[in-house]
């Protein structure tokens, strides 16, 4: 049983790109497990809030300062 966990900062990604995320990634992880899966694939995302992330502390602001840059 296939368990994907996304962790992303709060307000970053529009419902709609989040649902998106969840079908390409899905999609991705059947490719290699095969269609017969697709019913126990499971995929959770959690939002953390802006500067909460530890390693590289990055704020909501920031991310979306690096998107604007690729568009």
């Amino acid at each position: 049983m296939p368990l994907i966990q996304v962790k992303l900062i709060e307000k970053v990604l529009s419902p709609s790109q989040k649902a998106e995320l969840i079908t390409k990634l899905t999609d991705f992880i059947l490719s290699v497990e095969g269609e017969n899966f697709r019913p126990v694939t499971w995929l959770t995302i959690q939002e953390a809030r802006s500067g909460e992330l530890r390693r590289h502390p990055m704020s909501t602001e920031a991310v979306q300062a690096v998107l604007a840059r690729k568009r």
